[in-house]
């Protein structure tokens, strides 16, 4: 084994990769007009980041990854993206996104021999989707997904992207609590502890409160 790489063994203290946070940061998608690709983009609320020139950075609201475009970032095909967007609810995400003059999908959900029409029947995480594309053709999924599969997130590292997550949120444990007062038979002076542990709970895959 090389000085080299005894030296980098003993300065990072591990060769375990797993040690090292790795944060996805930017998707680059092939466009053929960055102007039109601009007001698009634009037009769907997306937050236009400061970039050097040559580059146009987009980022979703209350995503931590964005999206670039440019004359000389990529040499895909423009239209050959296909990417995903999580909501906390599809149908507002939706009806937001035809106010904001996009064409979107109806609402579909995955059933047993395939995609379905309409909300998925238990409003599973993951089932409900719709879609859009962008000028070029680059391709949209929105999935709603409010409870996360068990190991996608640590219970220390809940949060809540935006505001109307956070709501999003609050409503579902507030009908959740409504149904554990029933089935105790009483109010819950506790609620706060109760909301907070089923938000987790929720976003980390674990068993909900009952």
């Amino acid at each position: 084994m090389s000085t080299t790489n005894v030296r980098s063994k003993e300065a990072s203290g591990t060769t375990n990769v797993k040690n090292v946070d790795m944060k996805l940061e930017v998707v680059v998608i092939p466009v053929s007009d960055v102007d039109r690709a601009k007001e698009f983009y634009g037009r769907l609320g997306w937050r236009l980041d400061q970039t050097p020139p040559g580059i146009v950075q987009f980022t979703p609201p209350g995503s931590g990854c964005s999206v670039q475009f440019g004359p000389n970032l990529t040499s895909a095909s423009p239209g050959s993206a296909s990417e995903y967007l999580i909501v906390s609810d599809i149908e507002a995400a939706r009806n937001a996104l035809v106010a904001a003059g996009v064409e979107v999908s109806e609402i579909f959900h995955i059933g047993p021999g395939g995609p379905e029409s309409g909300l998925d029947p238990e409003r599973r995480s993951y089932f409900s989707r719709a879609s859009f594309s962008d000028p070029d053709g680059n391709n949209w999924l929105v999935q709603e997904i409010t409870t996360r599969l068990p190991g996608r997130i640590e219970a220390a590292a809940t949060s809540f992207g935006s505001a109307s997550d956070l709501a999003s949120a609050l409503r579902r444990a507030a009908t959740a609590h409504g149904e554990h007062e029933k089935r105790i038979g009483e109010a819950d002076a506790n609620w706060p502890d109760w909301y907070a542990e089923y938000m987790v709970r929720e976003q980390t895959g674990a068993d909900l409160p009952k």
